[in-house]
């Protein structure tokens, strides 16, 4: 909990909420470091009760990017300030994206620059009718060098280069075309119903597994494909052998549910 995030524990699930609306939750080096640090505590909780966690901002805006006055402080700093700054932001987005448990980011208003990443490190993304996206860092005279390795992964080369090199805002229906976000809700009150309803969705499923199928993904970044099959083999007869495994099988077949479910 800090001036510029806080984090809520309901249960098996966690809210992050970004909470400078006054400056539309744009990052400056506290909120960052805030962000990166909930994330690293919330991973060493998962191994025990966390189960999911949802990202999402305080009033009109979900993320607008880099703050004005941390911007013009970074004017002045050296090449090597500047390459410690950008570290900053990559330890953060690296702990949201490494956090074991599934994270859903709620997007309304607008994303733009840095709050784009959080879209693409978020495994579950959803918008409102009305979002507002864009990679505007051209816009600056900058790039969107840090958060490119998560964007690509997320939504691939092609539209990568259409929106990287315009730095042009766009709607929630492009959004969902690229892969950007997953669903499009009319507004914010059917936009957290949506989420909701998912993280329910989350918690009817094996803890180990849902852990498991989230490292199983983000392991096969890089791997060539013959890897990549062979990985996947073992990862399916490991869970399928697993304590959690077993239950859920035995569940299925004896038409009951499994240890792990409350509803």
């Amino acid at each position: 909990m800090s001036d510029v995030l806080r984090v809520e524990r309901t249960g098996s699930g966690a809210r992050v909420t970004l909470a400078r609306p006054e400056v539309r939750n744009a990052f400056n080096a506290e909120l960052i470091a805030a962000v990166r640090e909930a994330f690293e505590r919330l991973s060493v909780e998962s191994s025990e009760t966390l189960r999911a966690v949802v990202l999402t901002g305080d009033g009109k805006a979900f993320c607008a990017g880099a703050d004005i006055e941390w911007q013009r402080a970074a004017r002045s700093l050296s090449m090597e300030e500047n390459v410690a700054d950008a570290g900053r932001l990559q330890e953060m987005l690296a702990a949201i994206d490494e956090c074991p448990v599934p994270v859903m980011a709620a997007v309304h208003g607008v994303a733009l620059g840095g709050g784009m990443a959080l879209c693409c490190v978020a495994d579950i993304t959803l918008g409102t009718a009305d979002a507002i996206f864009g990679f505007t860092e051209v816009k600056l005279g900058l790039i969107p060098a840090v958060i490119s390795p998560f964007v690509l992964a997320r939504i691939g080369e092609g539209a990568a280069r259409a929106l990287f090199l315009s730095g042009e805002p766009f709607g929630s229906e492009r959004a969902l075309r690229i892969g950007l976000v997953s669903e499009v809700l009319p507004d914010e009150p059917s936009l957290h119903a949506r989420v909701e309803a998912i993280v329910a969705e989350v918690l009817s499923a094996g803890p180990e597994a849902a852990r498991n199928a989230k490292s199983m993904i983000r392991e096969q970044r890089g791997l060539s494909r013959g890897d990549s099959l062979e990985r996947t083999v073992q990862w399916a007869a490991r869970q399928r052998v697993s304590p959690e495994g077993q239950e859920g099988l035995g569940a299925f077949l004896e038409k009951r549910k499994a240890t792990w479910r409350d509803d």
